[in-house]
């Protein structure tokens, strides 16, 4: 492996180091990734190259190195997005046949332009689920992205922003953005081993986002360190500093479910998750065990009254659900999407008023504390038997977003990072939660828990 191969394989920061020690230039870095993502096309994980706008932003990025003059920390960085986002000179298709003849855009949406004011490198747009609605990744039009992991069996990579976590997963991209309502960063980060951060909601300016559901939908980076995440949400926001420091290990509380996130976990998931905690607490940090009341509540009212994403995602394509193109969709998001429509105005209501119970419930729970759990019951299950059968895919999906989307509908913010693998390779993660808001503290604790339960984590070679 030649250097410049090396230092692509870095995390972003290490990237940058490099960088500002002449070690390396963003134009070598860029020109490595994009041979590497023009090698892994068949992968199915980047839906559209922005190999000259990439190429020409490197090079100015190289320019204010040489001056001594870069924008930010993450000046000549290589980031990519989700084909949710309307990024200059590319379509956005939002992983659909229906929008594929689009044209180009003509300007970035504010957080794109954010990040790339902030020195970004632009290399392209990744594959998705068909709007966003499913967290298993697959997408029966553009192929779905390959997971890294396992080169022998294809395996999910994990949705809705499964190219987002295979590219950083596969050295394709150093950063990603992806997108969250259910659970859409951190189950991608989970089935493919990297961290992802979903934030609060309304923290980063959605303004020209491609909607699934309003109420829920936050924007989210996906990378190979906590610190990456930290970075990566300052270009997000436009924010030239942050507020996160470090916490003391021995300064936390962290408050483990009894109830509902620890039910039915495949062996390697539990195993791995109470080797973290053991760990965390040997390293000072307090472990509550008890039961959460407002899991239990959310597990019925979802059985009974369906879910808020479901009316909204109805809501919000309703004409292609229920036109001639839904016959085009993704039979298993229309499926999703037609729950919606068969709810009532009741259900929703119901839903809403419990909902602004639960949030303030769940927070005098915590008592300061953060909320831990396995961030996805299972790891990647192979594709072939979510293709064959619908009934085992949508069970399959609902599994694997119980626990991110139980912190969805508590409008908490979440890091999930890798801590350990199955006897198969396949990454199992752990997710930190915290109240809407609290951004900053929670990034500042993963910061510190990360070395901890990142230590039987090995990386992909």
């Amino acid at each position: 492996m030649t250097n410049i191969e090396t230092i692509a394989d870095r995390t972003a920061s290490g990237i940058a180091h490099a960088y500002r020690t002449g070690e390396a230039g963003p134009v070598a870095v860029t020109e490595c990734l994009l041979e590497r993502i023009e090698k892994a096309k068949d992968g199915n994980v980047f839906l559209e190259v922005a190999q000259q706008r990439a190429l020409d932003e490197a090079r100015a990025a190289e320019t204010r190195y040489k001056a001594g003059r870069p924008l930010s920390p993450l000046d000549g960085i290589p980031v990519a997005w989700k084909d949710l986002f309307h990024v200059a000179g590319t379509k956005t298709t939002a992983g659909s046949l229906l929008l594929k003849d689009m044209p180009a855009r003509s300007e970035d949406i504010s957080c794109v332009a954010n990040t790339v004011a902030a020195g970004a490198v632009t290399l392209g747009k990744l594959n998705m689920t068909e709007f966003a609605y499913s967290g298993l990744g697959l997408n029966p039009h553009f192929g779905t992205a390959a997971n890294p992991n396992d080169t022998e069996t294809p395996r999910a990579p994990g949705g809705s922003s499964s190219g987002s976590g295979a590219a950083v997963a596969a050295r394709l991209a150093p950063i990603a953005i992806g997108s969250d309502t259910g659970g859409s960063v951190r189950v991608p980060a989970s089935y493919n081993g990297v961290v992802g951060f979903k934030t609060s909601t309304g923290r980063i300016d959605k303004s020209g986002f491609l909607p699934l559901a309003s109420t829920f939908d936050t924007i989210g980076p996906l990378a190979r360190s906590v610190e990456d995440c930290i970075l990566a949400d300052m270009a997000l926001r436009g924010a030239v500093v942050s507020p996160v420091r470090r916490a003391a290990l021995s300064a936390l509380t962290l408050v483990v479910p009894t109830n509902v996130v620890l039910d039915d976990l495949q062996e390697a998931v539990l195993e791995n998750f109470e080797r973290s905690l053991r760990a965390l607490e040997a390293g000072g940090a307090s472990i509550v065990r008890k039961q959460l009341v407002s899991l239990d509540t959310i597990m019925e009212m979802t059985a009974k009254h369906g879910t808020l994403i479901a009316a909204e995602a109805y809501t919000e394509y309703h004409e292609i659900a229920d036109g001639e193109d839904g016959k085009r969709l993704d039979r298993r998001v229309l499926f999703r999407m037609m729950g919606g429509k068969r709810m009532s105005s009741r259900d929703v209501l119901t839903i809403q008023r419990q909902r602004a119970r639960l949030i303030p419930q769940i927070k005098a729970s915590l008592e300061g504390a953060l909320l831990v759990m396995p961030t996805t019951p299972i790891t990647a299950p192979e594709i072939a038997p979510l293709e064959a059968d619908d009934d085992v895919f949508h069970r399959v999906n609902q599994l694997t977003l119980r626990n991110t989307s139980l912190t969805n509908v508590l409008d908490m913010c979440g890091v999930a990072m890798p801590n350990g693998r199955d006897g198969k390779g396949m990454p199992t993660s752990i997710l930190i939660s915290a109240p809407w808001g609290e951004d900053e503290r929670l990034l500042g604790a993963s910061l510190a828990m990360e070395p901890v339960v990142g230590e039987h984590f090995e990386q992909l070679s």
